[in-house]
């Protein structure tokens, strides 16, 4: 299937693998990502829509740049009355134009980024009320006048001097509440376009004219409180994410040439500068721990729970918090391509995408707007001829009709239920690239898994060692191999040296061996560490040693001898061990209903070891990249909808053909971020599953809402043509049904923070 992203992102260069070894003998593989451009954060041209506040001027919006060749993107802001176009700043222009033809005043917006905005995004402050000058204080000032409008109807029904004081009382309420949907509405009709202020309007100004003048009032006054909840709820959501902002720092304490320590705002510090992070801060910037050693709360960035321990040569986050000790950091990247900007700039982009429902709900309204006008029309004309209605009864069934089917609650149902659901998952260290993947995850029956870095940890670990003789003391072998393994910088030495204790033996004379080991003198003596090959040259193996090492091989361990010239001492078994999460997950996926499997370059008998451990049945080995494309396209016909989990560089193939692409332990990389569909933070397979039940719970949510949008409306319409429902009753229908399928989608978002 075609990947719906909002920005053409092109699969990342294959990820190369290099072995070298102790000599040659170790085939371990190193990954070797490319290095990649920096994601252009907060691009793009910014404009002003001050009539654009709910989700229906959203999707109209959306209509009417449809097909304008150059656009990538469209991100909207309700409450600031914002829209973001990424894309050919001349396909931005004409789309600004697009806008203003189908009647909605556009204008740019002057920015002024703060520093160290990763997104160019102005203070995410409200000014809905500026905008419009309907704040909630003009709103209860027009609900209380609407109020006392009724009341003087109630009370001075007859009386000639209660009418016109009640007429102007009412007359001032629609004018607080009501001037931004009649400046919208009256737009909207004379552009030819039936929408929900159109409705609103004429139902309020018919109702106004028939005399009913208290419930006009009260109608347009509760509409439009309505309406300022519905945009600020939606722009909780949307903002849920953009709130991690906050959590990075505005100054950073940076190195000065004198050595001493001085605060300096994160935009003014150049990749490359000394910062020092105390315990209880924040980090400001990505950064390389360089000195000290320290417990990183990562939840902002990686949603994992518990803090992780960084000492030198660890990399630290933006936004993470430093909890035990005072750590020196090398900033790896500017404020504006940190990674939780990333993040941020990711979910923004993710918004701008829509869900297949979304689209379907925008094709439906489409057409039921206009439909409910002509069911209004039947009713007001030939109503009094059909069913014996006086004039005046005909009209008011019709503007009732108009109130009670405005689908502003179908309209808003969708929108705020994928942007809670997309919060929601990045908020846990999920990263999901739009609203069609969040539906569609639900849908898979097969997971293909890459081996290293995805079910493994992607390191060399000693995992055992032995001794072959008894001509020499354990602790000296240890010591003597610690030593060689210490000279070199190849991962497996690097692995053996990490696995044993520290000494102060000291190695002469070192040489390296290519293509087979290290080897050394070491108090008058020389001494090897290298691979099969070597020792077979040296004419040293046994049918022992080679049955050993066969047992070790089966197990996919990569195997180092230590050796002299009189014969072998030790051997030294180095493997990519599994992720303590990885059997869970595989479990876990399994309960429910999805297939895994391992699809790796790796040797069979390796790919064979790690699967069984994780509890894989379907294990495929000695796999190119191209082989992994046949094997997804295979699994999609054997299967249904696959996905794929690899690392985003040497998967890119088999990524773009899956169904949902996931990256794994992307935080920091930006071409596993570019890669995929789907990009988890962490290391944790687990993960998986849990955007599966996300995309249950968001499909679940979203025919929630469109069953009580359309189900409430249904209900009233009927009291309405039966002549048992008012303009009250309508407007609260039309408010309840919008509220009520508002903070039902932002359930989600309140999950995740339980979560």
């Amino acid at each position: 299937m075609a990947h719906d992203h909002p920005l053409d992102i092109k699969p990342a260069p294959a990820r190369t693998s290099q072995s070298a070894g102790c000599g040659a003998c170790c085939g371990a593989s190193e990954h070797a990502p490319a290095a990649a451009a920096p994601i252009p954060l907060g691009g793009g041209q910014r404009f002003r829509v001050p009539a654009m506040d709910c989700a229906s001027e959203e999707s109209e919006i959306r209509r009417a740049v449809e097909g304008i060749p150059g656009i990538l993107g469209l991100r909207f802001q309700l409450g600031e009355r914002s829209l973001r176009i990424d894309g050919d700043p001349q396909a931005a222009l004409e789309a600004a134009e697009a806008i203003r033809r189908s009647g909605f005043e556009v204008q740019v917006w002057p920015e002024v980024p703060a520093s160290g905005d990763a997104s160019g995004a102005p203070d995410q402050a409200h000014d809905h009320d500026a905008a419009t000058g309907s704040g909630l204080p003009r709103l209860l000032a027009a609900l209380a006048l609407a109020t006392a409008a009724e009341a003087l109807s109630f009370l001075a029904p007859d009386g000639t001097w209660s009418k016109w004081v009640g007429l102007a009382v009412a007359a001032a309420a629609i004018g607080l509440a009501g001037f931004g949907t009649f400046r919208k509405g009256l737009s909207a009709l004379r552009h030819g376009r039936l929408n929900i202020n159109a409705l609103m309007s004429v139902a309020v100004a018919g109702a106004f004219v028939i005399g009913q003048w208290p419930e006009a009032a009260m109608v347009m006054a509760l509409y439009a409180i309505a309406e300022l909840i519905e945009a600020r709820a939606v722009d909780r959501a949307r903002n849920a994410i953009s709130g991690l902002l906050a959590l990075s720092p505005d100054t950073a304490d940076l190195r000065q040439p004198d050595g001493t320590w001085k605060s300096a705002p994160v935009g003014s510090v150049p990749v490359g500068a000394a910062v020092r992070v105390k315990p209880g801060e924040r980090v400001a910037m990505d950064a390389i721990v360089t000195d000290g050693s320290t417990a990183v709360d990562q939840a902002p960035v990686t949603g994992e729970s518990l803090p992780v321990d960084k000492g030198p040569g660890d990399p630290v986050f933006a936004g993470t918090i430093n909890q035990t000790g005072t750590i020196e950091c090398r900033v790896t990247a500017a404020a504006s391509q940190s990674t939780l900007a990333r993040i941020i700039h990711a979910v923004e982009q993710a918004q701008g995408s829509r869900a297949p429902t979304q689209r379907f709900v925008d094709r439906f309204a489409a057409v039921y707007t206009p439909a409910v006008f002509v069911l209004a029309l039947g009713v007001a004309l030939p109503g009094p001829w059909f069913f014996g209605w006086t004039a005046l009864a005909a009209v008011y069934k019709a503007l009732v009709l108009l109130v009670i089917a405005c689908p502003c609650a179908l309209v808003i149902s969708t929108p705020v239920t994928v942007v809670s659901g997309l919060a929601a998952a990045a908020k846990r260290g999920i990263l999901i690239k739009g609203g069609v993947h969040l539906e569609q995850a639900r849908l898979l029956k097969a997971v293909a898994l890459d081996k290293t870095g995805t079910i493994t940890e992607g390191k060399p670990r000693l995992v055992e060692w032995e001794m072959l003789t008894a001509s020499l003391h354990r602790s000296q072998a240890e010591h003597i191999a610690a030593a060689l393994a210490a000279h070199s910088d190849h991962p497996v030495s690097r692995a053996i040296a990490a696995g044993l204790t520290p000494n102060s033996v000291e190695a002469r004379n070192f040489s390296a061996l290519s293509g087979r080991g290290i080897e050394a003198d070491i108090g008058g003596q020389r001494y090897v560490l290298g691979n099969h090959r070597l020792i077979e040259e040296c004419g040293q193996c046994s049918a022992e040693i080679e049955a050993v090492l066969h047992r070790h091989e089966q197990a996919g361990r990569t195997v180092s001898l230590l050796a002299t010239a009189s014969g072998v001492l030790a051997l030294f078994a180095v493997a990519d061990t599994i992720k303590p999460s990885s059997a869970a997950a595989i479990s876990e996926l399994k309960v429910m209903g999805i297939t895994p499997v391992m699809l790796t370059g790796d040797n069979q008998a390796t790919a064979e070891a790690i699967g069984r451990q994780a509890g894989l049945t379907d294990i495929r080995g000695n796999l190119l990249p191209e082989d992994k494309l046949a094997a997804i396209q295979a699994m999609q016909k054997q299967y249904g909808a696959t996905a794929m989990t690899g690392d985003g560089i040497n998967d890119a193939p088999a990524l773009a053909q899956a169904d949902i692409g996931v990256a794994m332990g992307a935080a920091g990389t930006d071409i596993a971020m570019e890669a995929a569909d789907v990009v988890v933070m962490n290391d944790d397979l687990r993960r998986i599953a849990e955007t599966v039940r996300l995309s249950q719970r968001t499909h679940a949510v979203l025919w929630q809402n469109i069953a009580l949008a359309l189900g409430i409306k249904a209900v009233f319409l009927g009291l309405a043509l039966f002549d048992n429902a008012s303009m009250w009753m309508a407007v609260f229908a039309d408010m309840g049904a919008s509220l009520l399928v508002v903070f039902n989608g932002l359930r989600l978002l309140r999950n995740a923070e339980r979560g």
